[in-house]
């Protein structure tokens, strides 16, 4: 059985051709032209481009908009499955990396980055929808785990290869940047044939579902946004500019990373599976606090380097807020939410990037510290999260010693 044949039952299919398979075998595919494109992208924009602050700030800022966009998800949903919409976006995400390095000008990196970031954000809606459709409340979390880890060993085989063939081979940008995409678009390829086609796990809502009972969610999911970019755009961007950061090192800081996330997210998911989501959250979102303040007054190199695998490491615990989601959700929800949460996600990445580009110019030390104070915002919501949440239990307030039930 593969894609082109009759619709397989996600609930009842186990072994290799299992739903979690394709969800970790996705987010490999998604990751071998991500993370070429991610380790390049600092390196090109400032020794091919001569990007500043001002130029990457725009650059990020158009990356986005798709994530902004990505609540029109649910009205590609009326068209094909999101399974479908899923492969398609991987196909669009490959396309776009591999063309990158033929198009050496400003507004050509502009609009490479669009076309990519579509893909990218289609994708990572539709895996999103899909984990939480596919896996049983029980194990969820550590079954994303599983996806994290996959996802980071394919991180860490493209920033292997960048690492030694940089220098060894004289590789130059446009090799790369074709290597990467082609390389997904060749998985995409290897999917339809493998596997099935899944069928959702709960017929989704065709239409944008915006609940009060899930404010809490958006409103931890909009932090969430907001402070990612401080990471995203000028976490990476502070290794090449101030501490001069080559190719082939961004690739060994990001296969240190790769190798850490690897080991470590399918054990992050367990934990979160133990101690539940309320805790899970407190650790995330107060070790980013102080990874934050580290990185307004690190002025040392590896300082700096040890800082960054911290942080992505504690992206990792994200799962927590999607397990969250997933016990207190309505499951015809899920999809339609899904793509209502990346807008959310990605309001504040249409100008953070733009306005905290023209601060850098002034204090680079200023914009960390702004990514600290949304950390603490983040830690003060997550103590809302009830330590057993579900439909009907999605908010406990401080002042009572029961879980509020907004209404509809």
């Amino acid at each position: 059985m593969s894609f082109f044949t009759r619709s397989a039952d996600p609930m009842t299919a186990t072994g290799w051709r299992s739903p979690l398979v394709l969800l970790m075998v996705m987010a490999g595919a998604m990751q071998l032209s991500f993370a070429g494109w991610w380790n390049l992208v600092n390196n090109f924009a400032v020794q091919e481009l001569a990007f500043t602050g001002k130029e990457i700030g725009i650059q990020q800022s158009i990356r986005e908009i798709p994530g902004f966009l990505a609540f029109t998800a649910v009205y590609l949903l009326l068209l094909m499955r999101e399974q479908t919409l899923a492969y398609a976006a991987l196909l669009c995400l490959g396309l776009g990396v591999a063309v990158t390095g033929y198009f050496p000008t400003a507004m050509g990196f502009y609009v490479t980055t669009l076309i990519m970031s579509i893909g990218f954000h289609y994708y990572e809606t539709m895996a999103q929808s899909l984990s939480m459709q596919w896996l049983p409340k029980q194990t969820a979390a550590a079954g994303m785990g599983k996806i994290l880890a996959v996802g980071a060993f394919a991180q860490l085989v493209a920033y292997s290869l960048i690492l030694v063939g940089w220098k060894t081979f004289g590789l130059t940008f446009e090799t790369v940047f074709l290597i990467s995409g082609v390389t997904t678009l060749l998985a995409v390829a290897g999917l339809l044939v493998v596997f099935p086609k899944f069928r959702e796990g709960v017929p989704q809502h065709k239409k944008l579902i915006l609940r009060r009972r899930y404010w809490l969610y958006y409103a931890l999911t909009f932090m969430a946004g907001a402070r990612r970019q401080i990471f995203t755009v000028f976490a990476g961007f502070l290794m090449v500019e101030r501490f001069g950061y080559d190719v082939h090192e961004v690739a060994g800081l990001f296969l240190i990373n790769g190798l850490v996330n690897m080991l470590v997210a399918p054990r992050i998911g367990q934990m979160i599976g133990h101690i539940g989501e309320r805790r899970a959250m407190a650790i995330e979102y107060g070790g980013l606090f102080l990874v934050f303040v580290g990185y307004a007054f690190v002025t040392n190199a590896m300082a700096a380097a040890a800082l960054y695998v911290i942080d992505h490491m504690f992206f990792a615990i994200s799962i927590a807020m999607r397990t969250y989601f997933q016990k207190i959700a309505d499951p015809a929800d899920i999809a339609p939410t899904a793509g209502v949460a990346f807008t959310i996600n990605h309001i504040a990445a249409v100008f953070i990037p733009v306005v905290f580009g023209l601060l850098w110019l002034v204090s680079p030390a200023a914009v960390f510290l702004t990514g600290a104070a949304m950390a603490l915002c983040s830690l003060a919501l997550s103590r809302l999260v009830p330590r057993h949440p579900d439909a009907g239990n999605e908010v406990v307030l401080p002042w009572s010693s029961t879980s509020a039930r907004p209404a509809e």
